[in-house]
Parts: C-alpha cells; sequence; structure tokens
C-alpha cells in the first residue's frame, strides 16, 4: 500500500459544530451525505426518511413508506434516487424529487440492516439479519433479487460497493469481499462481531470496526492487518466507522458520546470530539472537505473545520 505522502500542512479536522438539526424522527439510526456533499439524509425510528440541505439546515422532502423504524439509505450518483432499507424486511427505491415509492422489494426474512447502489445505481445491494446479501435490479420490474450471496452464517450488519467489488461485514466476525468480476470471495476472520466495513479511498485497504472495540486496517489483496485502531467504545451497538476524504485519518462512532480520529499511518489518536452524553450512533465523511455528520438520539450535527461566518450562508444558497 502506498501510504499518502506526508503534507506540509497540519491536516484540517471537522472539529467546529457548524449546526444541530433536530430531526423529529425519532432516534436518528443513520445519517448519511450524498454523493457530492451538499445535501444528507437522515433515517429515523419513526419510519421515516428525510432529506436536508447541509449549508442551510432546512429540511427539503419527508419520505414516508416503511412499515418500521428506517436503518439505512444511499443516494444515487446523479441525485435522482434513493434507496433505504428497515426493519420492515423491505428495501425501498424512491424518486427524489417527488418523494414517491418506485419500487417496495421485499424477500429477505428479517430485518435490512444496510443498503447500498452500485456505481451507476442499476443495482442495489441490501445486507440483512436473515445473513444474506440480495442483489435488485432497479430498472427491472420483477420482484426477485437477480443475485443473493448467503455465504455469510449470521446477520449481515453492512455492505459497501466499489467498482465491481462488494464488501460486507457480518455478526460472524468475517469481513467477506466478493469480486464480481473474477467471480471470487475472499475472507479475512477477526475474531469480533463486525459492526462497519469499508474500502478506503484508494481502493487498496478495507477499514473494519467490531464489537471488541478496535478499528482495523487490512491489505485489500493480502489481508495483511496494517493498523489497529483503539480506545473509542464499542461493545453493545452497530456504529460507523470510516476514512477521512484524503484516507489520512480513521473515524469511529464510540457509545461514550465522542467521534475518535486517529493517524492512518502512525496509528495514534488525533482528535476525540466531544458530540454529547449519549452514543454517537452513526457518521458520514465528505467526499471532498473536512466535514462531517454525526448522529446523536433525535438530532444530527454538522462538523467544519473552519467557524461558518456570518453571511456566509446566504452566500451558498
Amino acid at each position: 500500500m502506498a501510504f499518502p505522502q506526508p503534507k506540509p500542512q497540519a491536516p484540517q479536522f471537522p472539529q467546529h459544530l457548524l449546526r444541530t438539526l433536530d430531526c423529529k424522527q425519532g432516534a436518528v439510526r443513520a445519517v448519511r451525505f450524498n454523493v457530492d456533499g451538499n445535501y444528507l439524509m437522515s433515517c429515523g425510528s419513526d419510519k421515516t426518511l428525510k432529506l436536508w440541505s447541509v449549508s442551510r439546515g432546512i429540511l427539503l422532502k419527508t419520505y414516508t413508506g416503511h412499515g418500521y423504524e428506517v436503518l439505512d439509505v444511499d443516494g444515487s450518483y446523479d441525485n435522482s434516487q434513493l434507496c433505504s432499507c428497515s426493519s420492515d424486511k423491505t428495501v425501498i427505491l424512491w424518486d427524489v424529487a417527488t418523494g414517491q415509492v418506485v419500487r417496495k422489494l421485499r424477500g429477505h426474512a428479517g430485518k435490512v440492516n444496510c443498503v447500498q447502489f452500485n456505481e451507476e445505481a442499476t443495482v442495489m445491494m441490501s445486507g440483512s439479519i436473515d445473513g444474506t446479501v440480495r442483489c435488485w435490479d432497479t430498472r427491472s420490474r420483477k420482484p426477485d433479487p437477480i443475485q443473493i450471496l448467503d455465504e455469510a452464517r449470521d446477520s449481515v450488519s453492512s455492505v459497501k460497493v466499489s467498482e465491481h467489488e462488494l464488501l460486507t461485514g457480518s455478526v460472524d466476525g468475517r469481513v467477506r469481499r466478493y469480486d464480481l468480476r473474477m467471480g471470487q470471495l475472499h475472507v479475512d476472520f477477526i475474531n469480533s462481531p463486525i459492526t462497519c466495513v469499508c474500502f478506503s479511498r484508494d481502493g487498496q485497504c478495507t477499514l473494519s470496526s467490531s464489537l471488541d472495540s478496535a478499528v482495523r486496517l487490512l491489505d485489500k489483496s493480502t489481508g495483511e492487518l496494517l493498523g489497529e485502531y483503539a480506545g473509542h467504545k464499542n461493545s453493545v451497538y452497530k456504529l460507523d466507522c470510516c476514512l477521512s476524504n484524503k484516507d489520512t485519518h480513521v473515524l469511529s462512532c464510540s457509545e461514550d458520546g465522542h467521534v475518535y480520529f486517529w493517524d492512518l499511518v502512525e496509528g495514534s489518536l488525533s482528535l476525540k470530539l466531544s458530540v454529547g452524553k449519549a452514543v454517537v450512533q452513526s457518521l458520514s465523511f465528505h467526499p471532498t472537505e473536512p466535514r462531517l455528520l454525526t448522529s446523536m438520539e433525535g438530532f444530527v450535527q454538522v462538523w467544519g473545520a473552519e467557524p461558518e461566518e456570518a453571511g456566509k450562508e446566504e452566500e451558498s444558497v
């Protein structure tokens, strides 16, 4: 793996709270940036999905159609569609502009923990407590998945898609990487239930968090452990981890009310960001800028590297 070259300037951390959104949708189960970082989606325990403007902090649309709490959401590359999943065992494809349900897909035998589009938004991948990943064709009218991956021996907690690869994390303690082009499966065993997985931005590594309060960076091709990051608390809840927009830092939610930032290469703790007194349930890093979303209880926090200047909000509208 080619580590990023050391930069002369100090990295910018999103440590200034720019705004707090009272989502009014029960507990916020997940928060996600859209593809360009201008919008955010929040998943509520009140069965709703909401779309917000990041710069103005205003609610743009509410999507209703799930029968139970919404657990994850992803936006398409052109911002025209959303896909979401829920404890009601369904995956829904939404039209962003109208707020209408395009398709409601049933097939999982239990709650659906995670969902993501592929890069062209032609396929949705959903992972469930039933131990399967189901791949759904967004353009087809058929109700059945085009593929079912059932290698996991327990609940699939996290799914990520990158070009021709699919990364999954499961409560059985395994990170599975499917090479869809070659038809190959690579498995890395981590002796603890996996709560979140993701690819590094350069595509060379995988990051996974697990219920032993550790985040691990693995070389994608060899499975070699490149880094282990600890200090946060994650032993009960399904919490998010991610990499910063330039792959310089590893981030994780924590049950102690903080977000932890570690230096990717050194493994040292760079920042312990205090969010509040409860569990930081979810986070999302901006695709190109040092901005961060966090969710705690019924609120979403927007963090930036610099405090917002007066009058700046009007400019960005």
